[in-house]
Formats: C-alpha cells, structure tokens, sequence
C-alpha cells in the first residue's frame, strides 16, 4: 500500500512537470537576444478586417479610428453586428466601417460571427483576413506588419494582445494582468526565440483566406481562438508570433465582467486541452515533428493559476506522506516542482512585468488563486459550454 501511493503521487509530479518544464523553457529562452527582425516585406498583400462585435455602440468607434489610417488601397473593415440589439450596426458605418448584420439567435457565438464575415467577403476575397475584437485599438503600423508576415510565411501570425489594467486596478487585477502578459507575450515571445509556433490569441490574428474554407469557423467555442490555431497546426500552419505589431484592449470595470471573461477563457482552454492534446501529441510523432510537438506542449499548459493550485495540493499531499511514512522523494520531487514554477513566474515578472504590478502585491497571488477554485470546481460538475458576451 506504501508503495502504491509513493507511484501515484511520483506519477502526479511526473505529470506536473510536463507544463512546469515546458513553461520553464518559454520563459528561459524569452530572455535570448532578440533575432533580427525579418527585413521589411516588400509584397503589400491585399487584406480585409473583420470585427465581430455583439452590441458594443459604446466602444467601437475608437476601435475603428485606429483602423482606419491603416488600411490604404490595400485593406478595408468589415463589422459584423452580431445578433445586436443596441446601434453598433450605425455607429459602425458612421465611422467609415462597411457592415453586415446578422441575426440568429439559436447560433451564438464569436465563432459564427466570423464564418458570416468571411462569407460576406467571399465576393471580393483578400489575400489575408485580419481579426481584431470591438473592443482593441490596433497600434500604428500593426495591420501591415502582420498582414505581410501571413502572407510570407502561408500561415497565420499572430499580434502582441496587451491588456491593460481597469481605472482602479485592485490586486487581482493586476495579478490577471501578470498572468495574461505571461501568457500573451513572456511565452509565445520565448517560443519564437526557439523558432517555434504560438497560439492564436482572438484578437490581431491574420489568416491566409485561401485556407479558411477548409476550417469550420462555425461553431460556439468558448475558445474559438485556440481551437483555430489548432485546426491551422494539425493542417501544417502552425501561427507565428509578430511581437512588434500590437493591439491593446483594457479588463472589464465591473466584477461581473471580469468572472464572466476569465470563466469563458479558462473553460475553454480546458475543454481545447482535452480535445486537441492527444490528437496533436500522435500527429507529432507520427510525423517527427518538433514545431507540432511544441505547438502541443504550449496548447496543454493549463491556466497558471490551475497550475499552481495543483503544484500546492501535490505538495501538501507529499509533505502529509512524509509525515505519516517517512517517504521523502514525493515531497522533494514536489518540493522541487513548486520552486522550479515559483522561479520561473519570477524571473518573467522581473524581466517583464514589474510595471504591472509591485513585488509587494504578489503576495495576493495565493488569494487569487482561492477566488478562481469555484471556477475550476464548475468545469468539471456545471461546465460553461455557451459563448456569452463579457460585460465591459
């Protein structure tokens, strides 16, 4: 009996440090001189913007001012008034966008929303198609840059997708922002010092049109982002990371919306986990493939805060053992698992996030961690599988 639980909990460290290793490696290669930039892309490729955007007449006029002076004779925007009952659909044209509008309310979803916007371009296709949310501003130069990086390499890039903090940050705000610019830019930027893929993000993603008609955009995923970047690496088109073009959005004000957002992206990461790891995993090998096993690898590290609940309950359950046995490797290998975890989201807090929050504020980091069990607790009793909009 001894030694059955020692192998289970071993194999419980096993498993964690899977993501932990993974993780360590993003954040150690982050820190490599940068490559030189690609030399600037002389092919200005013919590009259209689509932005899905489901009653948001408060905040889409700015998003489609910084647009605009970037389109030139090669872009235009297309919003798509998904399901709207406000006056995004006018405000929209009034800023210089063209608009379609759909309405149906038994399919719901951001996923919908795209497939009608690409459909409503099938007329007229662009060589890419350039998605950015309602809610972002797409800093000068982006829509180029990324636009000429789909096209050169056949396969989707993917912006820098900065997230700023509220008017009046609290301390989980600010520990959300550490995580997202951990996971948004820390570790797709160290992926891309390695000559490796990243994930798609939902917002300043350009896709090579000539290969969406293969995909199903039609659908109501709750991350319909990874589930794309996915569907792009399975086929051969792993996205790439373009850090020097960036759009910007801002955390919900209101505590409803921040649940609301964080429950949509954490349910869904761990619904496209469990769908998508073990195909990716077989097609990798099947197909020696180092660029889709780290595709994989990235895909299945699960949100940081999940990461570090199951790093502590590993570690308490082995310090328990000892206790109880005397058996000192699961607690040292969990032991060693949590400082490796605790090193690595420091190294990227001080190289890279120290302007989003204080060293003194991470210590809400563990309270933050308690706020998101409930969260955890319902994907897997009650999992959230409908896309709902997040109040801004």
């Amino acid at each position: 009996m001894t030694a059955a639980v020692t192998l289970v909990l071993l194999g419980a460290c096993f498993l964690a440090a899977i993501p932990v290793a993974f993780l360590a490696v993003q954040i150690a290669a982050s820190l490599l001189p940068r490559r030189p930039p690609p030399s600037p892309e002389t092919i200005r490729p013919r590009f259209a913007v689509i932005m899905p955007a489901h009653d948001e007449e408060a905040v889409i006029a700015r998003s489609i001012s910084t647009i605009m002076p970037q389109l030139g004779p090669a872009g235009r925007l297309l919003v798509v008034a998904d399901n709207c009952s406000d006056a995004t659909a006018g405000v929209a044209a009034r800023a210089g966008a063209e608009v379609t509008i759909r309405q149906d309310l038994t399919r719901i979803g951001k996923g919908y929303a795209l497939a009608h916007g690409i459909k409503a371009l099938a007329s007229d296709p662009p060589e890419v198609v350039i998605v950015i949310d309602a809610d972002c501003d797409a800093m000068p130069g982006s829509l180029a840059l990324l636009a000429g990086r789909c096209l050169a390499g056949n396969r989707p890039a993917q912006a820098r997708y900065t997230m700023l903090a509220p008017a009046c940050p609290n301390a989980a705000d600010k520990v959300s922002r550490l995580a997202w610019t951990i996971k948004t830019f820390v570790r797709p930027l160290g992926s891309a010092r390695l000559g490796w893929p990243c994930q798609l993000m939902g917002s300043g993603m350009a896709l090579p049109y000539a290969f969406l008609d293969r995909l199903d955009l039609a659908t109501g995923h709750l991350a319909e982002d990874q589930k794309l970047g996915a569907d792009f690496a399975v086929a051969g088109k792993a996205p790439q990371f373009c850090p020097d073009a960036e759009i910007v959005s801002r955390l919900p004000q209101g505590e409803t919306g921040k649940r609301q957002q964080r429950t949509r992206w954490e349910h869904g990461h761990l619904a496209i986990i469990g769908e998508f790891c073990f195909s990716l995993a077989a097609r990798a090998i099947a197909q020696r493939s180092l660029h889709l096993l780290a595709f994989m690898l990235d895909l299945c590290v699960p949100p940081l805060t999940l990461l570090a609940m199951a790093l502590l309950v590993i570690a308490v359950l082995g310090f328990a053992w000892f206790v109880g046995t005397g058996a000192t490797v699961p607690l040292l290998a969990a032991a060693l698992l949590l400082a490796i975890f605790a090193a690595t989201i420091a190294t990227a807090w001080r190289r890279f996030a120290r302007d989003v929050i204080a060293w003194r504020e991470l210590a809400a980091g563990p309270a933050y961690c308690l706020l998101k069990l409930p969260s955890y607790i319902r994907f897997f009793i009650h999992r959230r599988i409908e896309w709902v909009r997040t109040e801004r």
